[in-house]
């Protein structure tokens, strides 16, 4: 066995971008909004998730909605 296995550790995978304490609470708020909205449950995770992959990409919460088209 070559002298260099397993002196390296394996490699980690990169974490992906988190969204920041600021984001998550101005996704709450426009969630929340859209709960009062009278929005189905099954709907608003939907939502979410679709926002959330847009706001992990940079886009504000005004941007991503827009991009979402609702």
């Amino acid at each position: 066995m070559p002298e260099h296995y397993g002196s390296q550790s394996a490699p980690k995978k990169k974490k992906a971008n988190a969204l920041s304490a600021s984001q998550k609470e101005q996704l709450k708020k426009h969630m929340d909004k859209l709960k009062e909205g009278g929005m189905e449950p099954m709907e608003i995770k939907s939502h979410r998730m679709k926002m959330m992959t847009r706001m992990k990409k940079g886009m504000s919460v005004k941007e991503a909605h827009k991009d979402i088209g609702k």
